[in-house]
């Protein structure tokens, strides 16, 4: 389970984890194992695959008075991140990526 100031559970894992400051946890989704044409994609010529989930956020960024100004993406959204940006890492065999809410393009409303 990720936790946070905002958190969710995630059954897959017991992943427990409190992002600080205005950092993200996320969650890439699948890449394709198969073009459209009908082909499978060896793991070595997948592309990464830019839609994630945020399992956990952290409590905001600090200004420079001091205030705490909270994120904007909450445990749940489906945003879309650099293909190649974030710091990842896995437990177990599932893969997270950190990253910091500059660096999610958008929030994909569904």
């Amino acid at each position: 389970m990720a936790t946070a100031t905002k958190s969710e559970a995630n059954p897959s894992s017991n992943l427990k984890l409190k992002p600080l400051a205005d950092r993200v946890v996320c969650q890439r989704d699948e890449a394709d194992e198969m073009t459209s044409g009908g082909i499978v994609l060896p793991d070595v010529a997948k592309e990464k695959v830019n839609r994630a989930k945020v399992i956990a956020v952290g409590p905001g960024k600090l200004d420079d008075n001091g205030t705490c100004h909270p994120l904007s993406v909450n445990p749940g959204d489906h945003v879309l991140l650099n293909k190649y940006g974030g710091d990842e890492f896995e437990v177990g065999e599932i893969k997270y990526t950190i990253v910091r809410e500059s660096d999610i393009l958008a929030v994909i409303e569904e």
